[in-house]
């Protein structure tokens, strides 16, 4: 009996301080540092797929094909879902919050190189007629606005005259603001909608660009190159922050 208790009592002491668990309070194996660095970097690399995948994407404007509207150097985020996102290796879209509207400024994939994204305003939708007479823009017989900041010349273009043609259904019609600087619906036709990213709705920056400036080089054969072009833009530009901003754009809602 008395060996007995003593071996009990020899089993209920508690562990020397070098041979403690690595555990919680609860009981719950704590996780090694570089592992929750680890963890916390996946996870952010999956919220921000997920988030510009299906709800909201950056976009620069590179031309002046919407002009005044939109500016060469104006950083833009898009809503993706209003319009039902494209599900990534699928034919599906997530449902939509509206249809596309005349008016709204869209962004899409170019019909002619699906690779290379485009920015337009919506002028017509499926079922509407349109036609462009002597640079005037007709949706059903009725003449409508150039865009508050639209531009358009006095010169004789190729396609002041369009049409008339009826936009066929799942289709949009797309026009520059710029209508004389503009490759849009009436060069390549009217847009399917299933190549529609979204609509920009504000601009988050606006940065004026100078004939001269130096480009960015990126290319994976040429890993040096790229990285001396990386750092030499970055600190071109950096100097330079305070005057290149449009500051009177920074914030600014599309419409």
């Amino acid at each position: 009996m008395g060996r007995t208790s003593a071996l009990r009592r020899d089993k209920s002491k508690p562990p020397r301080p070098g041979n403690k668990s690595k555990r919680t309070s609860k009981g719950v194996p704590k996780k090694s540092l570089p592992r929750e660095y680890t963890e916390a970097i996946i996870f952010a690399f999956i919220a921000a797929y997920i988030i510009k995948t299906f709800f909201i994407q950056a976009f620069r404007i590179p031309t002046a094909s919407m002009e005044n509207s939109l500016l060469v150097g104006d950083f833009l985020l898009v809503n993706k879902f209003i319009y039902g996102a494209h599900v990534p290796f699928t034919d599906w879209r997530l449902p939509a919050v509206r249809e596309p509207e005349a008016g709204d400024i869209i962004v899409f994939q170019y019909p002619r190189n699906p690779e290379d994204d485009y920015i337009k305003r919506c002028v017509a939708v499926e079922g509407q007629r349109i036609e462009v007479r002597n640079k005037i823009l007709y949706v059903d017989g009725k003449p409508q606005p150039l865009p508050p900041n639209g531009k358009i010349g006095t010169e004789a273009k190729t396609l002041d005259n369009y049409g008339p043609m009826t936009v066929p259904d799942g289709h949009v019609f797309m026009m520059g603001d710029n209508r004389d600087n503009s490759s849009d619906s009436r060069f390549w036709g009217p847009l399917d909608k299933r190549l529609i990213r979204g609509e920009a709705f504000i601009l988050y920056v606006s940065w004026q660009f100078y004939l001269g400036d130096p480009e960015l080089i990126w290319t994976l054969d040429q890993p040096l190159t790229s990285i001396v072009s990386v750092v030499h833009v970055g600190v071109y530009h950096l100097v330079r922050f305070p005057w290149r901003i449009r500051w009177d754009r920074v914030g600014m809602l599309i419409e």
